[in-house]
């Protein structure tokens, strides 16, 4: 990137550093994921104020130095997105959904679509924190598969390409696998194979209700395939007391 330049970013994570510093991974349409360090942020008289808290879509001035680092010069706050800061489940899932966005797409690899998904997910959640849940959550890492390349298979079987009798998930195959494939695989129910289509097929906001079943499996079918495909695990989706039963179906 030039020096200095400007970008619009979703800012996914705050550390502390030194004395009055920060580190803030950022996230960019044209960049992909950033690292910056805003000196002097944590001091009473900087510049910066409040613009630079986490789950905040601001536009920033980077300096590029001689680290890895960019340096926050400016910045201006396009979406605060105060109101999910009030509700505490909504501001649990914009912090998990940033994570994910963290974990799953690496520095200088751009996806414009996974920026303006993340920006959907914390308007959605501001506008309307009743969407904080389980099932919008894994509607969300349902769509960043998509975006990363790693979609599951669900509408024929991974394996040999049947279109009917799929009864099992295969993280190693991809996707769904018939009853002929299955070894190896989980048994999938037929309404979290239903939920899990139905969420990638329509907007956040719309994301389908689905039973605590079709909830345990959707993510352990999204884990397997990142795991399996991608080499990395995400937190949970959601806080385990939001969830009832600890088994995995």
């Amino acid at each position: 990137m030039a020096t200095p330049v400007k970008v619009e970013a979703v800012i996914l994570r705050s550390l502390r550093y030194g004395e009055a510093d920060r580190i803030l991974h950022l996230y960019a349409p044209e960049h992909g994921r950033i690292g910056a360090i805003a000196k002097g942020v944590r001091r009473s008289s900087s510049r910066f104020g409040g613009r630079l808290e986490p789950l905040t879509r601001s536009e920033l001035l980077l300096h590029r130095g001689r680290g890895d680092l960019f340096t926050i010069t400016g910045a201006h706050t396009i979406a605060p997105y105060r109101r999910l800061r009030e509700h505490r489940d909504a501001l649990d899932m914009a912090a998990r959904a940033c994570d994910a966005v963290g974990r799953m797409f690496a520095e200088g690899e751009p996806h414009p679509p996974v920026f303006h998904l993340l920006c959907n997910e914390l308007a959605l959640l501001d506008a309307q924190p009743e969407h904080a849940t389980h099932a919008n959550q894994l509607a969300f890492r349902l769509k960043l598969l998509v975006a990363a390349g790693l979609a599951p298979q669900l509408t024929s079987c991974a394996m040999c390409g049947e279109p009917d009798h799929l009864s099992g998930f295969s993280g190693a195959a991809g996707g769904v696998v018939c009853s002929a494939c299955e070894a190896g695989a989980f048994p999938l129910a037929q309404e979290t194979h239903t939920f899990m289509v139905g969420a990638l097929s329509v907007p956040l906001a719309q994301t389908p209700p689905a039973t605590d079943l079709a909830l345990r499996q959707a993510e352990r079918a999204i884990s397997e395939t990142l795991e399996h495909h991608g080499g990395l695990q995400l937190r949970d989706a959601a806080p385990r007391r939001r969830v009832s039963g600890a088994r995995r179906g």
